[in-house]
């Protein structure tokens, strides 16, 4: 049974309730939203060949400390990184080093801020220069699946239509949908109830209720769904090594539908990924 609890009356750690957050709480996951924002939209500049991912993660913490913000992966259960990098058949949790990046690269950049208690959470798919086509067209299908999904969020909407308008669109266009990793509840806590599956069935699943916030991360593979993780104990690829690609949103519940707090203030939510000009 899914219970739902006031989010500033309860102890800010994962108990398995759903918090429901007030308009102050949303205030406030603006402003962290926005800065992770920003700063996704700062490394479009930064990404290209020859880029040691190191390079990146350095520009993640500076950027933070500039802002007055915290990296919330930095230290979290023994991360030592202050953002995920994840290269072309890596789904999630890459690891920075100092390899650099590579001419048809597509790499994954997932960022959270914490500003003033809030956590900001949000990915992006970056091209390193010239990619091929099936690497544009994967990252345009997983970003569209993560748009279909937002359309499902509304009062009165479950959990499993979210994963439905995912799964449907993904498959339908010869993608497999990761099962392995979720979206979550966020706010005050990084990783909070509601986990928030990239597939199910519709009418499934935790009734969405105004003041929910909780992420939508889609990860789409080329190949089969299967993936792994490797001895490093974070980084988690696909078992084919095919190609992958993730976007990730924050959203919040509203009483009349949904609000996205991390969309692009420069309008660089897909960047160098262009988007056909097709209905959804």
């Amino acid at each position: 049974m899914t219970t739902y609890l006031e989010a500033e009356a309860n102890p800010q750690r994962n108990t398995g309730s759903i918090r429901l957050y007030d308009e102050a709480a949303f205030a406030g996951m603006r402003k962290a939203c926005q800065l992770t924002a920003r700063c996704l939209d700062e490394l479009a500049g930064l990404v290209a060949p020859g880029v040691p991912t190191q390079v990146l993660d350095d520009f993640v913490f500076d950027f933070a400390m500039r802002n007055g913000a915290l990296p919330a992966t930095l230290n979290y259960r023994g991360y030592t990184k202050s953002t995920c990098t994840s290269i072309n058949h890596v789904v999630c949790h890459g690891i920075p080093n100092e390899k650099p990046l590579k001419e048809g690269d597509i790499v994954n950049i997932d960022v959270t801020l914490i500003v003033d208690g809030f956590y900001g959470d949000s990915s992006r798919m970056y091209p390193v220069g010239r990619v091929k086509r099936a690497a544009e067209r994967l990252c345009e299908i997983t970003y569209r699946s993560l748009l279909l999904a937002i359309e499902e969020v509304k009062p009165g909407a479950h959990l499993g239509d979210i994963g439905a308008a995912i799964q449907d669109y993904a498959e339908a266009e010869r993608c497999s949908v990761v099962r392995d990793f979720c979206g979550h509840g966020v706010g005050k806590i990084f990783h909070d109830a509601p986990n928030v599956l990239h597939y199910g069935r519709r009418g499934e699943g935790a009734e969405l209720k105004p003041g929910m916030i909780f992420t939508i991360e889609p990860m789409i593979n080329l190949g089969r769904p299967h993936v792994k993780v490797l001895s490093d104990g974070w980084t988690a690829v696909t078992r084919d090594r095919s190609l992958t690609a993730q976007y990730e949103h924050t959203v919040g519940v509203t009483d009349t539908g949904c609000e996205v707090f991390t969309f692009s203030p420069g309008g660089l939510d897909t960047p160098g990924i262009v988007l056909d000009p097709i209905n959804l």
